[in-house]
């Protein structure tokens, strides 16, 4: 393995995820999963999972340890999030791009599958057009894409347009992290993926809630969270260029989106779909902006069989009964 040192919270254990840091310039946490014995033949290509936007490697508990029957599987924290200290600059997303391309190379050391959600779609996409070499196969999950002219949802949009105003997205995020508790400041964010917040698994909100603990003493969070932020809605303002980036990533694509996004509305994603019909694009009714939380169960019974389909994972029937 590459080097590495055991991390000091092992958040992902009740999963059977362990965790690990890195010094990729810089230390950097990301969970191992494991996979099959890659000598057995019964191994397909590793999977390294990217969160979006606040998010971290407990976003993806609920749908790793079942891939990590056919691959390998990593998740990993993106500078400035989770177990992963960053700053403004090094939180961004084309920083964060150039972060996971040294992750596949030094620690997983052959192409991958990537799955990404929200802004973890964003840096799943810039790696790939950036070093095709590396990627061999996208799954997007609610990736943050342009969003076509249409009514935007009120809260949503000023939250945003906080984060993009110079000082005062720094002191909202500081009043924030006064006011609220470590609970409550998950919860809101499960309020707000979630299109049914009842189906939160209470075990990950729990996991999260010492996640947010911890992070309370990491220094300079705030900035990092909105130098990603801020560098997000950047590639998003200029829709031209990042439609052309998409249309020329020649890798097979999953797409897969909750009709009931309320931070990327699903209009956006049949807007991609149609523009990208090489995509393969499944729609989840009733569902949010984390559908691999909310609804881990449908999103394994999508992605499993499109990874079988582009001879990305073994056969089923290349495993004994």
């Amino acid at each position: 393995m590459h080097d590495a040192r055991p991390a000091p919270l092992q958040l992902a254990a009740p999963w059977g995820g362990t965790g690990w840091v890195s010094d990729l310039d810089g230390p950097v946490h990301w969970v191992d999963y494991g996979g099959p014995d890659p000598d057995d033949g019964a191994a397909g290509v590793p999977v390294v999972m990217v969160h979006g936007l606040g998010g971290s490697h407990l976003n993806w508990v609920g749908l790793a340890p079942e891939l990590s029957r056919r691959h390998h599987v990593y998740a990993v924290d993106q500078a400035g999030f989770g177990l992963t200290p960053g700053t403004a600059g090094t939180a961004t997303v084309q920083a964060n791009a150039q972060l996971l391309a040294r992750f596949v190379r030094e620690v997983v050391g052959s192409p991958v599958v990537l799955v990404g959600n929200s802004m973890g779609g964003m840096v799943s996409m810039l790696l790939a057009a950036a070093h095709p070499e590396l990627v061999a196969g996208l799954v997007l999950i609610d990736p943050s894409i342009p969003i076509p002219r249409q009514r935007p949802d009120l809260a949503v949009s000023a939250t945003f347009l906080v984060y993009a105003t110079p000082f005062v997205g720094e002191r909202y995020l500081a009043q924030m992290t006064k006011r609220m508790t470590d609970r409550q400041r998950v919860q809101g964010v499960v309020n707000l993926c979630f299109a049914d917040p009842g189906r939160a698994d209470p075990d990950v909100v729990d996991a999260g809630v010492v996640l947010a603990a911890h992070r309370r003493g990491v220094p300079g969070q705030e900035a990092a969270f909105l130098g990603a932020a801020r560098s997000l809605m950047k590639v998003l303002a200029n829709p031209r260029r990042y439609h052309s980036l998409m249309s020329g990533i020649d890798r097979p694509v999953l797409l897969v989106h909750g009709e009931l996004d309320r931070l990327v509305p699903v209009a956006a994603a049949r807007a991609v779909s149609a523009r990208n019909p090489r995509w393969e694009t499944h729609f989840l009714p009733e569902v949010g902006h984390t559908p691999q939380l909310e609804v881990p169960d449908q999103v394994r019974a999508t992605v499993v069989p499109w990874l079988e389909a582009h001879d990305l994972a073994p056969r089923a029937s290349t495993h004994s009964p």
